[in-house]
């Protein structure tokens, strides 16, 4: 099996890939900056235990990772228990991936992934919606080539800031009832509104106008945590598909063999 793990502000994803490229099992944990490398190493036994599977049979291991004090702690923990060597997607990695930005070495090793998983399983030109801590679309054309995008805050992000900068509103949680009507009537119902439906309103116009300005129409894919949650309030169509990353993981681990 190859082991693909993704490092988010919020969780850190895990997933193994059987030999015929299936997705054996997918696990979510909280990201900690404190963990330390033996707490992922027990930690990770406990998943691969909870799902059955044997540490023996992990013939390789890719990560990519926004949040580096946490990159320190698990690539060895991992390679501890697994006993293979961890590849970390950044400069000097191969991803196949034409980088068409200003910066091409500064793309964040998410963004990467997602493009590749999004070039190697869905038909092109595509829009990639990544809904986590903070909301990113992103473009590949029609080549293969990643032209960019935008990143903006995420639901759980703007939730924070209205509460934290706010005397009278409180802390709310997101998920629960799905929202019927956008007029709210009651503080929380408002608040819900403008955070979920603020953020659909918001990707059917990115959606709009990346469609005018790649000058055709696109598949549209949508992932992260917040992904299940906002597809529903779009009046755009788009695929959900929640481990999106773990397959561009995969597409780069088989590139750099």
């Amino acid at each position: 099996m190859i082991l693909a793990i993704d490092v988010g502000n919020t969780n850190t994803q895990f997933g193994a890939f059987d030999d015929d490229e299936k997705l054996v099992f997918e696990s979510r944990i909280a990201t900690n900056n404190f963990r330390m490398e033996d707490e992922y190493a027990v930690t990770l036994m406990d998943i691969l235990k909870l799902y059955g599977a044997d540490a023996h049979d992990i013939k390789g291991a890719i990560l990519s990772s926004v949040v580096p004090p946490v990159t320190v702690q698990l690539k060895p923990a991992v390679e501890k228990v697994c006993g293979c060597k961890v590849k970390t997607v950044g400069p000097g990695l191969k991803t196949g991936l034409n980088i068409k930005i200003d910066e091409p070495a500064a793309l964040g090793a998410d963004l990467a992934a997602v493009a590749v998983g999004a070039k190697e399983k869905y038909p092109l030109p595509a829009i990639v919606i990544d809904l986590g801590t903070a909301t990113k679309v992103l473009a590949v054309d029609k080549s293969g080539a990643f032209i960019g995008g935008i990143i903006a805050p995420g639901v759980k992000i703007s939730a924070e800031a209205l509460a934290a900068k706010t005397a009278a509103l409180p802390l709310i949680g997101i998920s629960g009832e799905p929202i019927k009507k956008v007029i709210g009537v009651n503080t929380i119902d408002c608040m819900r509104s403008g955070l979920l439906n603020g953020a659909a309103f918001m990707l059917d116009g990115f959606i709009e106008s990346f469609e005018r300005e790649i000058g055709e129409k696109c598949t549209v894919i949508a992932t992260g945590g917040f992904s299940s949650v906002i597809k529903p309030l779009c009046k755009s169509d788009f695929i959900l598909d929640e481990n999106l990353i773990l397959t561009g993981l995969l597409e780069i681990y088989k590139k750099n063999k």
